[in-house]
């Protein structure tokens, strides 16, 4: 009898076949891996491009924010309290700029994390023409490339809303702020109703300067608005019988404490201490943050600790930003107060 040949089934061939690719791919899956990791490099971001889209950004924000004022088409409501009870205010300007400075920065740079105060999905195809103005270009050279992951962008697209609204507007400014690995390193802040723009690249170069003088005996310590009586007292017990300047906007009280252009439209106030007691949202101080310390100041929280601008965007400590002065001194002579018990 003739032997019988082996029949294999089709259902054995098909897990036999199975079997085999599942080793395949277990032996060379690592390595695959590792190797497409290998060609799929960290997108990079040269901070002199993004400096200039910031710039650009600002300014397109403040075009807005003047063009609503100017015609009078607020339409501001409440959006919430601050945590002293005072109402938070949101206009069309808020909005609008918000919307150019949000997508132009996010269209130019799609892979960085970028926080606005504002929010609205609303796109807009705003985009850079990949110019950076020579007035940079003299301070700041190319090629300060760093991952984009590794950078957090805080936008205000209109700081001072209650003054806005209030027609105070030499308080308002729109401002963006470039901070990596949670440090600020690149400020700007924008006067949109004087057309003037501060910018600081730290270890690099800024627009500004410190004034040539400053004093600390009795400094004029500018303070916010809102609840300008609590920090005169702790002022006062810090410095003796010493002016407070109330203002609004965390922007405007930086550039208070900096040589400002001579002009009839620039009538800052010149402080020589900033002091915020309560809580402060990031998007507020960053930029200022950034352009102080790019001209050897500081800001910090009261208790002298820096601030991490990465993160969620409240800062629960406090400010004190000086330029020009020992910061450590005008620490040490602050009473002690704790934000978060009042």
């Amino acid at each position: 009898m003739a032997p019988m040949g082996i029949r294999l089934s089709p259902l054995g061939v098909a897990v036999f076949c199975l079997l085999g690719l599942g080793v395949i791919y277990h032996l060379y899956a690592g390595v695959l891996s590792n190797r497409i990791s290998f060609f799929r490099q960290p997108k990079k971001v040269d901070l002199t491009d993004l400096l200039a889209v910031s710039i650009e950004a600002a300014r397109m924000g403040g075009i807005e924010v003047k063009k609503v004022r100017d015609d009078n088409t607020l339409e501001e409501k409440a959006k919430g309290e601050t945590r002293e009870g005072a109402k938070e205010l949101l206009t069309q300007g808020d909005m609008h700029s918000h919307r150019k400075m949000f997508n132009f920065i996010k269209n130019t740079f799609p892979d960085i994390t970028v926080h606005s105060e504002e929010r609205d999905n609303s796109a807009d195809s705003v985009s850079w023409n990949q110019e950076i103005p020579a007035d940079i270009l003299t301070k700041v050279k190319k090629g300060h490339d760093v991952p984009a992951e590794s950078i957090t962008v805080w936008i205000d697209p209109l700081d001072a809303t209650q003054e806005y609204t209030e027609n105070l507007v030499k308080f308002v400014t729109t401002m963006v702020c470039v901070a990596v690995d949670g440090k600020p390193v690149i400020g700007v802040i924008h006067q949109p109703f004087t057309d003037f723009t501060a910018w600081g690249f730290v270890d690099q170069g800024s627009n500004m300067r410190p004034r040539k003088s400053y004093s600390i005996v009795s400094p004029k310590v500018i303070v916010s608005r809102s609840h300008s009586g609590e920090v005169k007292n702790l002022a006062r017990n810090a410095f003796g019988n010493t002016t407070v300047i109330p203002a609004g906007g965390a922007g405007y009280k930086v550039l208070s404490l900096l040589e400002m252009p001579s002009n009839e439209e620039n009538n800052i106030d010149q402080a020589d201490v900033y002091i915020h007691i309560t809580f402060i949202k990031k998007w507020d101080i960053c930029a200022g943050a950034a352009l102080l310390k790019s001209l050897g100041g500081h800001m910090t929280t009261l208790k002298g600790e820096d601030i991490d601008y990465s993160g969620t965007p409240l800062n629960t400590g406090g400010l004190v930003a000086t330029v020009g002065l020992d910061h450590k001194a005008v620490l040490e002579k602050l009473p002690e107060w704790d934000p978060e018990k009042h």
